[in-house]
């Protein structure tokens, strides 16, 4: 896979070995985050999940991603999200679920569509905020740097491919670096809540390119704000790990 290839929705059997699999999936690229920071924190019965707190000071991604836009996004859009999510699965056998048995319970259902928007926009903005680091940027080694040489040929045709997704994904939605069946590298473009993990696919890395995630800060200038995240906020260092743990 070394093109942006686009996503479309679809229905999971409930028991089937695709279903196992992707929920699998999600259960791993979940334990990828940082020691001690759960990926869906539990709290009361009547409210399941809670945001989880930025890995960094509202400050660390200035000024590519200002403390105002952090505020906003992480504090009223994602907040948004998981308060909506707690009002959906409330007296509902969901509530007692992880979130990604949730995303994977609803995908491709019309009638659970909003449950699924708001848990799968919980889990994205999750994963989005893993996947930047103030000291970010640079290149790639290891074992990540050999798949995308092997892959995409060089680390600047996965930026080129990269840039190319986000800034054509019309409307809201977001860019990933996946990882297929197979094991071999590619990027994917997902509009609004939807993401890789109801595809079989596994992510890696994702930028948001909601227009909140950027707006504040670059107004109509998607591309100069995906540019500056690729130069010197995403995180390899994430991407290894999820990369290292398979899926």
């Amino acid at each position: 896979m070394t093109a942006p290839r686009p996503l479309t929705a679809a229905a999971v059997a409930p028991a089937s070995p695709a279903r196992r699999h992707l929920l699998a999936s999600s259960l791993a690229v979940g334990a990828a985050l940082v020691a001690g920071a759960p990926f869906v924190r539990r709290a009361r019965a009547a409210a399941p999940f809670t945001l989880p707190p930025l890995p960094y000071a509202d400050t660390a991604l200035d000024p590519v991603i200002s403390a105002n836009t952090l505020g906003f996004h992480h504090g009223k859009h994602h907040k948004g999200y998981v308060d909506n999510l707690n009002k959906l699965v409330a007296g509902t056998p969901l509530a007692d679920m992880p979130l990604e048995q949730i995303v994977m319970t609803t995908a491709g259902k019309p009638e659970q569509g909003a449950i699924f928007n708001n848990a799968a926009q919980v889990w994205n903005h999750t994963f989005y905020w893993q996947s930047l680091s103030p000291k970010g940027g640079g290149r790639p080694g290891g074992a990540l740097g050999e798949a995308i040489d092997r892959d995409f040929g060089s680390l600047d045709e996965l930026r080129k491919q990269w840039l190319a997704a986000a800034t054509g994904q019309f409307g809201s939605g977001w860019a990933w670096l996946v990882v297929d069946g197979s094991g071999k590298l590619g990027v994917a473009k997902t509009p609004n809540a939807e993401m890789p993990l109801t595809r079989n696919l596994r992510p890696l890395l994702v930028i948001d390119v909601w227009e909140h995630a950027y707006y504040l800060d670059w107004q109509n200038r998607r591309a100069d704000h995906v540019t500056a995240l690729l130069d010197s906020r995403i995180h390899w260092g994430f991407a290894a790990e999820n990369l290292a743990r398979g899926g």
